[in-house]
Order: structure tokens, then sequence, then C-alpha cells
């Protein structure tokens, strides 16, 4: 016996059955929950990971294996008085006290020895030069997912210390600004669900002409993107994902879900005016609705399969999320759209707009009349000069693309009245924002020759004459005497194109000026470092990937139209 796959018998069945359908769902709907609520926090990660070995990750691995472990992130308390100096009991008093708290947190959350304290460390580059501003640099003990995990509970000893007026004390540092970024991001999530939401709940219903039809839309929007984020559950077990896949898949799923269900419902109507019965109507929307919906799916995960090649954590998470949402759309679409059509039928043409749901219920496709109708009449009148219009307007906005600038999310993007960026304001006008993102230059050979000894010389006094670096730190060298890491503060935000220039400089001028003709490898990582090869690793990815989208496309057009002209 054959069994009929089309999208036509998926329809019909589907409409015949449809609380075995809506039943099955509603299971999925619920371990789909499940799932979220209890793997999906474990399997994100806030790092920026880059998988083809750059030179910025090199020399963190390097740093891992023979310095430190598991590289935390770099943290730090400030604290400022307008009134009161380092020199003030009041002031050493509140320190010891910070101190002390954040110290018994244990070695668990904050790594040993790493939490510096003027009054028992009275190194002058932990006070302002007006001595009103004081840091205390520490790192977090393990990789920087576990610091993500335990940077609240820092912030939350540090917040006990904030009573007195006369001082100001903030917690600043790669964590600390991660967890703002995911609290921005989350806030400005919700704000947009809350306030985009019932936008589209609006724009549908003028478009459906009722309001239980336009809740359709809605609802399928919602159950893909909650069957996705419990595949993306799954997925992550096996792949650590970026935090961004739930913006991804809030986003595309709202998209997605909506659109494709917009071209079942009208297509059904559309049916169902002509005549058809409420089964009939539905597998016919299913055979031309729901056969584009296959395709467009189809097209939109063959491209983001490309994503999938890009050497990135952040981009491989992308693109796993817009699968998973646009396979979960798909799906829904498939068989419980067709499922709530056959339990409601015509009954979602209830709570009508008056004039707007008369209309679009009562289609007649050999009228003419209205917007579309018009642009398309004018545009298939004059092909040449539309082409022609249409194609300079494309061929205008490409232009823009090669003087694209791209550049990663750092603390002065932050809306002002985050403690963070103030924080980093403070540090940076003090002392150097580096101190937390600092250029850290890893040293690979015989430290102790007198070869390398003098091209680090060399290199540290080319730092000394640049304005934009700090005073370097003292040279930390491994037990083997292979490896060495000199750490000099970066001015300014991370992720400004004066630093990346900074950091630029130090690679391809006084690094290369120093050892060279040295027997030492040096490698230039830290957080801007990083980001230059992130985004230098993103436009070598482009050359595969967008040449790889548009074959897979262009091969899957062909299948579709059967033409080489079209695709």
């Amino acid at each position: 016996m054959s069994v009929n796959l089309s999208t036509e018998s998926i329809a019909r069945a589907s409409s015949r059955r449809p609380w075995t359908i809506i039943g099955i769902w509603v299971v999925l709907f619920v371990i789909a929950i499940f799932l979220r609520a209890s793997l999906f926090a474990d399997v994100i990660t806030t790092e920026f990971a880059i998988t083809n070995d750059p030179e910025s990750s090199v020399g963190k691995k390097l740093i891992e294996e023979k310095l430190t472990g598991p590289k935390g992130t770099n943290e730090l308390v400030i604290v400022q008085s307008q009134e009161s100096t380092v020199d003030d009991s009041e002031f050493q008093q509140i320190v010891n006290s910070i101190h002390a708290d954040v110290s018994a947190l244990g070695p668990n959350i904050i790594r040993p020895q790493t939490l510096l304290n003027y009054f028992q460390t009275p190194a002058e580059f932990l006070v302002s030069q007006d001595r009103h501003t004081l840091i205390m640099p520490f790192t977090m003990a393990g990789d920087v997912d576990a610091a993500s995990k335990h940077i609240e509970e820092v912030a939350d000893v540090v917040d006990g210390h904030k009573g007195d007026p006369n001082f100001k004390v903030l917690l600043v540092g790669q964590a600390t600004l991660g967890l703002d970024f995911q609290e921005v991001a989350q806030e400005g999530l919700l704000k947009g669900e809350i306030f985009g939401a019932p936008i589209a709940l609006i724009i549908i219903i003028l478009v459906l002409g009722a309001v239980v039809a336009a809740l359709i839309p809605l609802t399928m929007a919602i159950v893909a993107i909650v069957l996705a984020m419990g595949l993306a559950s799954l997925v992550g077990q096996l792949v650590e994902l970026s935090f961004f896949v739930e913006n991804m898949i809030t986003m595309i799923g709202l998209a997605v879900g909506i659109d494709y269900s917009l071209f079942f419902l009208s297509r059904y109507r559309e049916e169902r005016s002509r005549g058809l019965d409420k089964i009939e109507a539905i597998a016919r929307a299913g055979a031309t609705a729901n056969r584009t919906v296959v395709f467009s799916g189809m097209t939109v995960v063959l491209g983001f399969i490309g994503l999938l090649l890009v050497p990135s954590n952040v981009f491989i998470g992308i693109g796993l999320a817009v699968i998973l949402v646009v396979v979960a759309s798909v799906m829904a679409a498939l068989t419980l759209l067709p499922a709530i059509l056959g339990l409601l039928g015509d009954r979602i043409n209830k709570l009508p707009i008056p004039m707007i749901g008369n209309a679009e219920t009562n289609f007649d496709e050999a009228g003419s009349g209205g917007f579309w109708d018009r642009v398309s009449r004018a545009v298939m009148g004059a092909p040449i000069i539309s082409l022609i219009l249409a194609g300079g307007l494309l061929i205008a906005a490409t232009v823009f693309f090669f003087d694209i600038q791209t550049g990663s999310s750092g603390v002065s993007s932050f809306p002002d009245g985050i403690e963070s960026k103030e924080g980093f304001l403070i540090l940076d006008r003090e002392f150097s924002a580096g101190e937390v993102t600092p250029a850290e230059i890893v040293i690979e050979g015989d430290i102790n020759s007198p070869a390398v000894q003098a091209a680090i010389g060399r290199l540290t006094a080319l730092l000394e004459t640049d304005a934009s670096f700090g005073q370097p730190r003292p040279l930390i060298v491994s037990e083997d005497g292979k490896l060495g890491l000199l750490v000099a503060p970066v001015s300014g935000d991370s992720a400004t194109q004066a630093t990346i220039d900074t950091i630029k400089r130090l690679r391809s001028e006084y690094v290369l000026g120093a050892f060279q003709g040295v027997p030492a490898e040096v490698f230039v990582t830290g957080e801007t470092a990083l980001n230059i090869d992130f985004f230098d690793m993103a436009k070598d990815a482009a050359k595969v990937v967008i040449p790889f989208v548009l074959a897979v496309s262009f091969l899957l057009l062909l299948v579709i139209f059967r033409s080489i002209v079209v695709p």
C-alpha cells in the first residue's frame, strides 16, 4: 500500500482527525516547556569562541595550559569618594570590609591570590592620581561560563556596601558586563514582545478581518517558538550554543509562524468562498499554500546551513536557532493549522471587523481594482522602465555594503544608567578601562635567554612610549620557563575603533619590531584581539558562505520551478 505524503494529503488527514493532531501537539508543547525549563540554561554560553584557532585563540589556550588553567574573567570593585581619600581611615575601613566579604566567597568563585587590596599590597596603579578613587581587581574562578554563573553572588556582596552616601561602590568587569548585556537584551526582548505582539495582532486583524482568525497565527508562532526552544535544549547537549539563540528563536519564530499561517488561512478562505466544503478547502489550501510554505522553509533552512560552516559558536548558534524554529513552524503549518481549521471551520470568521471582514471572505479573482492590482498592471505595462528603476535601487543599496563598518557591542553602546557603564567611564577617566580588558602578549620560547629578554625589553619600551597603553605589568613566566605573559592595559572601550587600531598597531609594528629575528613566537590575545580575529574570520567565511547559499538556493529553485531562467 502506497503512502501519500503530499502537503494536500497531510492537510486533509489532519483536518479529519483534529483532536488527535491537537493532542499530539499539546504533548509536544508540554515536553518542550519541560526541556526548556530543565536544560536550556546549561547549554547556553556567553563566551565568544572561534574554532579555527586564530592568533588570539592560540594565545588564550597557551595561557590556560601553562599559566592559569581555565581563564576566568577580569573584574574589579571601584570605590570612590568625593570627600574622602584613600589616606582617610573611613576609606580604608570600607575597602577592607569589601575585601573581607569578597574573599569570603571562597576559591570556587574568586581565584585565590588575585584579589588585590591597596592597604595590603600598596601598588600605586590601584589608586587614582587625586587619591579619591581606588580599584580592587580580581579574577573569577573557572572559565567564562562559570564566571557568568557566579558573578551575581559577587554583585550581591558588593551591593551590600552601597549604603554610605559618602562612597560610590561599583562592580565592573567582563562577567559583570556580560550579565548587564543579558539583562539589557532580555529587557529589550520583553519590551519588544509587549509592544510588538499587540501591534502584530492589530495588523493581522486588519489583514484577515476577524479577531478569531487573527489569533490563530499568533498561536502558531508561540507553539513554534516553544517547540524550537525545547529542540535547542536537546541540540545543546551536543553543541554549546550562544546566548543569542533565545532572541533569534523568538524573533524568527514570530515572523515565520505568522507568515506561514497567513498563507494558509487566506487560501482556505478563498476556497471556501468558491463553494468548496470545509475539508476540501483545507486540502486545497494544503496543496497550494502549504506547498509554498514547505519550499519557503527549505530555502531558509538551506540558507542558514551556510552559517554552520562559519567557525564560530555565535554564527553556529544563530544558524541552528533559525533552522530549528523554521522547521517547527513548517511542521505546525502542515499539521496543527489544518487540524485547528478542521475543528473551527468557518467559526474563524467570528468577531469580524466591519467592512474589512466582509471583504476578506469574498474573493473575485476575475475582478480588478485595489492598490496592488494597479501596481502590478503598471509594472507589466512598462517592464523595461520598471526593471531599470527596481534594479537601479538595488544596485544603489548594494554600494553601501562595500563601505560597511563591522564591530561588536562594547560598554559604550549601553544605555545610560547601567552601573557597569558608569564604572567603565570612571575607570577609563581615573585609570584605564584596559585594566579589565588588557592586551595579553604571550611569548613562547626560552624566556630566560638573553635574546628573548632583550626583545621583551624593547617591546616594553615601545609600549611605554604609546599613550594608548597603560603601564605594562611585570612579566609572568611559566614554571618550565618556556612561556611568558606580558599584560598591558589599553585605554578606552575594548570595542571602539581606536582600541582596535591600537591592538593592530601592537601586532603589526611593536611585536614585529621587537622580536624580529628572535627565536620566539608571540601571540597577542585579549578581548579586543579576539574581536579583531572574529571579524576577520567572518569576512573570510563570507567568501565561502555566500556562494554556498546562492548555489544551494539555485539548485532548490531549479527543482521547484523546473527551469533555469526563473531561479
